[in-house]
């Protein structure tokens, strides 16, 4: 949630700002952790504006784009040209519709007298928390063109480690529906008939055929009662999953199970790490950099796990030591970051951390798929072959029966 603060520095002069934060209190220990006497804090309420909730709701603003237009804009801001005239540029030559309307918004509220961030931030269907954070921390610092392309960096690398696990998982996907279509092809219009024609002859069939056809027989008048008894248990394991005890154990098993579990883990602290090494090297505070980091990932298990972590850092644990009292945060993790702790890299060590896990993430999902595609050839073919061989032996039975 975001929250509109007034408060006091350490000299005295009055600041006025919006954070993100968990929670109220949350707010107010982040201020604190900055050195700041709060004065007022409360929920910041968005103005509703019909044409802006229209934008954010019909966007389709990929991440390819937001990678080149803030490489774009930091190289027109690197040339001298200002902040509004360079997001007009950018703006014309938009090719996509919804980017083109989020930037003439933007350029619209920054002419008004709004930060560029706060600007971003009325559109956070394009522009994440996380990225206009940092937008805030490059005006703040004054190295807005430094913070735009460490932002297209991230944004990238995540984008290529998504790509990636989709597209190794895409191919057996494809192979087992194709399978589930064939089988039931067989099984459902093709053997039926064949059966008529086994019944007219009074032969002995082998006891492939005679299984085979016993099973057809099964599916035929059950069939439809386990689809549908299939269908009320993913029915009744998706409305657990909508419930709160539901939802964080589909998390922590998503984490858990085997192999897809590993690599989901891995992905989720490889994410942590470079987004706190990239908020924390940009100059946010460790506190306020956790907000971000908890408010980025969907897997509540992981969520709750860097909620801990955050509350432990503002009550003074410190970031490693936390860290050991949760399985979740893998053995380099917490070392690394204990290093990084004592020697004042910290974002350099958790840059290391992310590399190893995406490297480590990539070889465990081309393994896996390199494991399940023969598996499933097997498989498939196995079955194929068993139909085509019961079927064909029933006939060459028949006629040699019969001649």
């Amino acid at each position: 949630m975001q929250y509109q603060y007034v408060a006091r520095a350490e000299d005295n002069s009055i600041v006025r700002g919006k954070l993100e934060a968990t929670s109220e209190d949350a707010a107010a220990d982040l201020l604190s952790y900055g050195g700041y006497s709060v004065l007022s804090l409360k929920e910041s309420v968005p103005f509703f504006r019909a044409d802006k909730l229209n934008v954010e709701l019909t966007s389709g603003v990929k991440p390819l784009e937001i990678i080149m237009f803030s490489r774009q804009l930091a190289l027109l801001l690197e040339s001298g040209t200002d902040v509004v005239t360079a997001i007009e540029l950018l703006e014309m030559q938009a090719e996509n519709r919804s980017l083109r309307r989020v930037l003439k918004a933007v350029v619209t509220d920054v002419r008004g007298g709004l930060p560029l961030s706060e600007a971003m931030a009325q559109h956070n269907k394009v522009f994440s928390p996380l990225y206009y954070r940092l937008i805030a921390v490059g005006e703040r610092t004054g190295t807005l063109e430094v913070v735009l392309r460490r932002a297209a960096d991230y944004i990238e690398r995540a984008y290529l480690t998504r790509k990636s696990v989709k597209n190794a998982l895409t191919y057996p996907v494809i192979v087992i529906l194709v399978a589930i279509g064939v089988i039931a092809i067989l099984t459902g219009y093709v053997l039926p008939s064949f059966m008529g024609l086994y019944e007219t002859f009074d032969a002995e069939l082998p006891i492939t055929t005679r299984a085979l056809m016993s099973f057809t027989a099964w599916s035929q008048d059950y069939g439809a009662y386990v689809l549908i008894g299939m269908a009320a248990v993913v029915v009744a394991v998706f409305l657990y999953t909508r419930t709160p005890s539901g939802s964080m154990w589909w998390a922590r098993l998503m984490l858990t199970m085997p192999k897809i579990g590993r690599i989901n883990l891995l992905n989720e602290l490889s994410q942590c790490c470079r987004s706190l090494s990239l908020l924390y090297g940009s100059g946010l505070p460790l506190p306020e950099a956790m907000t971000l980091v908890v408010q980025g990932t969907r897997n509540k298990a992981m969520r709750a796990s860097y909620s801990d972590l955050q509350e432990a850092m503002i009550a003074g644990a410190g970031l490693s030591a936390p860290m050991k009292r949760d399985k979740l945060f893998l053995p380099l993790m917490v070392q690394m970051t204990a290093v990084g702790e004592q020697t004042g890299n910290l974002d350099h060590t958790l840059t290391t951390v992310a590399e190893s896990y995406e490297a480590d993430s990539d070889e465990k999902t081309k393994a896996m798929v390199a494991m399940i595609t023969p598996t499933l050839t097997i498989v498939i073919g196995g079955i194929v072959g068993f139909i085509a061989v019961s079927m064909l032996s029933a006939m060459y039975g028949i006629f040699g029966q019969a001649f």
